[in-house]
């Protein structure tokens, strides 16, 4: 059975909620909230430009954006820009989300800016409804370090075919 752009247009807000709620608990720091979005076997993998790595579960993803931006006096999450492929009937979505980071380093008083791109993978249950499940971070560009001739580090925009992508869960 196909979706409606009614049920489309719903998920689509819902699902950019979502996207909002998780700006908001990285920006505040508030790790025990990721619990409520993400399912309980919900994978990060994240490709950083110069290095890799995987978590698994809410738990073991807070914890590394925790220990990342403690060196940080501040630190806000902003969301840029979203695409979507929804299947509300089979209650699926895939989406590309842009972000920027703005920091000020604790240790220099540095202000300095990361972009990237999400590539994520939700599902919908009965309660508490949609949820990450799946979640694929690049990185391609950030502040070069301060002996840099560059301003800016600039790596490969990830890239993947959404549509494709829906359709291989």
């Amino acid at each position: 059975m196909e979706s409606t752009p009614e049920e489309e247009t719903i998920d689509y807000i819902a699902l950019r909620r979502l996207q909002n709620r998780y700006a908001d608990i990285v920006t505040r720091r508030a790790w025990p909230e990721l619990g409520e979005i993400f399912h309980p076997d919900c994978t990060l993998d994240l490709s950083l430009g110069d290095r890799s790595a995987q978590f698994i579960g809410p738990k073991a993803v807070g914890t590394f954006i925790g220990e990342s931006v403690e060196r940080f006096s501040f630190f806000q999450f902003v969301v840029l820009n979203a695409v979507f492929e929804i299947r509300s009937s089979e209650n699926r979505a895939v989406a590309r989300m842009y972000i920027h980071e703005l920091r000020v380093e604790r240790a220099t008083g540095q202000r300095t800016d990361a972009y990237g791109v999400y590539h994520d993978r939700f599902v919908r249950d009965e309660n508490p409804g949609w949820r990450f499940i799946e979640r694929h971070y690049g990185s391609f560009s950030r502040t070069a370090p301060a002996e840099s001739e560059e301003d800016q580090v600039v790596f490969p925009l990830p890239e993947r075919d959404l549509s494709a992508w829906i359709d291989e869960s």
